[in-house]
C-alpha cells in the first residue's frame, strides 16, 4: 500500500485514486464520491475494480481518504454491487438504512447519460 499522504475530505479526493481494502490488498480506484452537496454529507464512494465492475463503498465501509488513496474498514469483498433493484432488496431485508440509500445514489449515478 506504501505512504498514501496526509488524510484529506472527501471533496478534494480525485478519481482514479487508488483503493485499497483493509488487509491492504488493492480493490480498485475511486470512479466517483457520492455525497450530498447541500448538506455536506459524504455518503461513499463508486470504485471501478481491476476487471472493470463498479462497487459501492458505504461510508461506514471507508476507514479513511488520503491524498494518494482510500484505505477500506473491510474486505474488498464486502462491497457490493449497485443495482437497480439493490435499494428494493434492502428494503425488505431490513426496512430503511443508510446502505440502501447509498446503494439507490449510486445506481442513479451509474444509470445516467454521460
Amino acid at each position: 500500500m506504501g505512504d498514501l499522504g496526509a488524510p484529506i475530505a472527501y471533496l478534494i479526493l480525485r478519481p482514479g485514486s487508488p483503493v485499497f481494502a483493509c488487509d491492504g490488498a488493492p480493490a480498485g480506484a475511486v470512479e466517483h464520491v457520492l455525497a450530498d452537496e447541500v448538506t455536506g454529507v459524504f455518503h461513499g464512494l463508486i470504485v471501478r475494480t481491476p476487471g472493470d465492475r463498479h462497487l459501492f463503498a458505504d461510508r461506514e465501509q471507508v476507514e479513511a481518504l488520503y491524498e494518494r488513496g482510500v484505505r477500506l474498514a473491510v474486505p474488498a469483498d464486502a462491497l457490493r454491487e449497485p443495482s437497480e433493484d439493490a435499494v428494493a432488496e434492502e428494503a425488505a431485508r431490513a426496512g430503511e438504512n443508510p446502505v440502501a440509500d447509498g446503494l439507490r445514489r449510486a445506481w442513479e449515478w451509474l444509470s445516467q447519460p454521460r
